[in-house]
């Protein structure tokens, strides 16, 4: 029974990484954009 729990412990903790990583992701993109889009707009 131990070793099906270890699977899903593993299987969540790279899901989780993914998920910080893609949020991050997102983020510099959000910052990136943000900055750019306000270059832009100041002269």
């Amino acid at each position: 029974m131990g070793q099906p729990k270890f699977v899903i412990t593993n299987g969540s903790r790279g899901t989780t990484n993914a998920w910080h990583f893609y949020c991050a992701l997102v983020f510099v993109v959000t910052v990136l954009c943000g900055s750019l889009v306000v270059a832009l707009v100041a002269p």
